[in-house]
């Protein structure tokens, strides 16, 4: 795949996306779970579209110890049993903040109560920290990357 733009090399650009990566590594700092952190990017990352980080994102997990079967799993986590409720709920949250656009009213109070049951304040603030990062990585990637011909895995 074939990037339109590199916005490492403005200047402008560079600086931003400097920053957006250093708060993605911080984010492995938080107690929230790297599993955790993993499965929301894999599925906010596969409803964007964005190749590049599903393959990163599937290959990140697994070297963390997560399952082929629950990776498999993630795209229709609603009617799969291998996930707990914790992490269903975030894929929730990650799902509704993802689609932000689609939906009135952003995230429900249902979604937001929901995952507010299995994670403590500053887990809550990682997810959504996690989740709006790996969806400006995801907007840049699709926007930048040439749509037509082959797929280059590890571009993110």
């Amino acid at each position: 795949m074939n990037a339109r733009l590199n916005v490492f090399t403005s200047p402008v650009a560079a600086k931003a996306w400097k920053h957006i990566i250093a708060a993605a590594n911080a984010l492995g700092d938080s107690t929230l779970p790297t599993a955790t952190r993993e499965l929301v990017m894999l599925r906010a990352s596969q409803i964007n579209g964005c190749a590049g980080c599903i393959d990163m994102h599937t290959k990140d997990a697994a070297a963390a110890g997560e399952t082929a079967v629950r990776l498999h799993l993630v795209a229709a986590w609603r009617e799969a049993t291998v996930f707990t409720d914790a992490e269903r709920a975030a894929l929730d949250l990650a799902e509704q903040a993802t689609r932000i656009a689609d939906a009135a009213g952003g995230v429900s109070d249902e979604v937001w109560a929901n995952a507010a049951k299995h994670y403590d304040e500053d887990q809550l603030a990682a997810l959504v920290t996690q989740i709006a990062v790996i969806n400006a990585f995801n907007r840049l990637n699709v926007t930048v990357q040439q749509p037509a011909g082959s797929y280059e895995p590890g571009h993110h």
